[in-house]
């Protein structure tokens, strides 16, 4: 502060907070990932429906056949897993850009409700998933009769 009374400098447009301001930003590129093997990251990208008697889990996994998945289910969650395996470049190219990351995934959605295991299907068409999952008896509503006297 007496630098800049005495001299003027720096000029009167300096933020004293430009310089943490700076070391913030690169260290948001460290937290992102650039040290690091690349991953997937969110990926599948998920919806979570349901309707009466089941919950649908439907999720977009592009060039990811189906029997390398692998699906598991408790009481209330839902774990899909699997690799997403990108064709590699050939030697001595210059990327001019690279979105689509290869990688281990796994995404665990937890459900409003019990389900019924066994009775769990799973199809993979045109790259979406689809789960279907059966309420539990227990989790579904139940229609209660109102008695008059």
């Amino acid at each position: 502060m007496l630098l800049r009374r005495l001299t003027g400098w720096p000029s009167t447009g300096w933020n004293p907070f430009s310089e943490l301001e700076r070391i913030q930003r690169e260290l948001g590129w460290l937290s992102r990932g650039l040290m690091r093997e690349p991953s997937a990251g969110v990926f599948p990208l998920m919806n979570l429906t349901e309707d009466k008697d089941h919950y649908y889990v439907r999720a977009e996994l592009p060039g990811v056949k189906g029997e390398d998945l692998d699906i598991s289910a408790t009481g209330d969650s839902l774990t899909i897993s699997g690799e997403r395996k990108i064709l590699a470049e050939e030697e001595n190219v210059t990327f001019h850009r690279r979105e689509r990351d290869a990688g281990k995934f796994s995404r665990v959605v937890t459900l409003p409700g019990e389900i019924d295991t066994g009775k769990i299907e799973a199809t993979c068409v045109d790259g979406v998933l689809t789960v279907v999952l059966p309420k539990a008896e227990a989790a579904k509503p139940k229609q209660i009769s109102v008695k008059s006297s």
